[in-house]
C-alpha cells in the first residue's frame, strides 16, 4: 500500500521539478526525498521517474500517479475542511494572494478580524501558480470582458464584483464615449507583461487601430496623472484609480468593458471556517465599494 506522505512529496515534485526544491519546500533534506520517491516506487512496482540528463522526469506511469493524488490530496483538504467547519469557530491563519488594486481596495477591509492574514501581491497568473502549488489559500485575480480566464481544475470560484473599465481624458466629454474616436490621440499603457496591457490592446483593436503609446507603467496611479497633465489617455478599471482628487475626466464607454474581480480556493477549502470567514468578508467589502 502505497503512504499517503510519499504521495505527497510525489505532488510536491511536480510542482516544484527539482528535489531541492521539493526539499524546501517541504521542509525536508534532498536525500530524504529521494529516499521517499524511492520507497514509493517500491510500494507501486513500477518505475515512477527517470532522468533525462541531469534532470528527473516522470514516466507514464508517473504522471498518472501525480493526477490520482492531486484528488486524494484535494479529497483530504475537503474533509479536513469538512471536520474544522464542524469543531472551528472561524479563526486561524489565512494566506491570501492578491493583485494590487484588490490588494489595496480590498484586503485591507477585511484586516484585523477574528482570521489573521498573509498577503502576498502578485498577478493574476503568479497568483494561480502560488494557488496550485497550495503556497496560499486565496487568490484573487481578475478577468476581462474582452479577455477571460480559464479556471484551473479542482477550483472554486467566489465571484466578488464586476466593474467598468473607464476611459481616463484630460478632456471633458458628455456621454458614454467611442473608443474609436480616440485612435489618434497618445496612449498611456500598463506595462506589457501585464494583462491589462493586452486588454488595452484587443479593445483598441476591436475599435479599428492600434494605440500610439507614450508611457507604460504598472501603476495605474502613474497613468492617472499623466492622463490628467494631458499626455494622453487610459483605460482604467474602477477599482484600480488612487483614492483622492483625480484632476482627470472619466468616461464610460459606448461599448461597455469590464473587469470581472474574483477569488479562487482550492477544492473543498472554502469550507474550512477561517477560508470561509476571508471570502465572505471580502465579498461583503467588494459589496460595500
Amino acid at each position: 500500500m502505497m503512504e499517503l506522505r510519499r504521495l505527497r512529496v510525489l505532488h510536491a515534485l511536480a510542482q516544484h521539478r527539482t528535489v531541492a526544491a521539493t526539499a524546501a519546500a517541504l521542509h525536508l533534506t534532498g536525500p530524504a526525498v529521494s529516499q521517499h520517491l524511492a520507497a514509493l516506487e517500491r510500494e507501486a512496482g513500477v518505475p515512477l521517474l527517470e532522468k533525462q540528463g541531469r534532470v528527473l522526469a516522470f514516466t507514464p506511469a508517473g504522471r498518472l500517479l501525480v493526477s490520482h493524488a492531486e484528488v486524494i490530496l484535494d479529497d483530504l483538504a475537503a474533509a479536513e475542511s469538512a471536520l474544522a467547519a464542524v469543531a472551528g469557530n472561524g479563526s486561524g491563519t489565512v494566506r491570501v494572494a492578491a493583485f494590487a488594486s484588490a490588494a489595496r481596495g480590498l484586503v485591507p477591509r477585511v484586516w484585523g478580524g477574528p482570521v489573521s492574514l498573509r498577503l502576498v501581491v502578485q498577478e493574476p497568473a503568479a497568483a494561480l501558480e502560488s494557488l496550485r502549488r497550495q503556497d496560499v489559500d486565496i487568490a484573487i485575480v481578475h478577468s476581462y470582458s474582452l479577455l477571460p480566464r480559464d479556471i484551473p481544475p479542482r477550483c472554486e470560484e467566489r465571484v466578488l464584483l464586476e466593474e467598468p473599465v473607464l476611459l481616463a481624458s484630460s478632456r471633458a466629454e458628455r456621454g458614454p464615449v467611442r473608443l474609436a474616436d480616440y485612435a489618434d490621440h497618445p496612449w498611456l499603457v500598463p506595462s506589457s507583461d501585464l494583462s491589462c496591457y493586452e486588454m488595452i490592446q484587443r479593445a483598441c483593436g476591436a475599435a479599428g487601430f492600434v494605440p500610439s503609446v507614450v508611457a507604460e507603467s504598472a501603476d495605474f496611479a502613474v497613468l492617472v496623472a499623466l492622463a490628467a497633465a494631458g499626455a494622453g489617455v487610459a483605460l482604467v478599471p474602477r477599482m484600480a484609480l488612487p483614492d483622492g482628487p483625480l484632476g482627470v475626466h472619466l468616461h464610460s464607454l459606448e461599448e461597455p468593458l469590464t473587469r470581472k474581480v474574483f477569488a479562487l480556493t482550492r477544492s473543498g477549502l472554502a469550507r474550512r471556517p477561517d477560508v470561509r470567514t476571508v471570502l465572505d468578508e471580502l465579498e461583503r467589502a467588494a459589496r460595500e465599494r
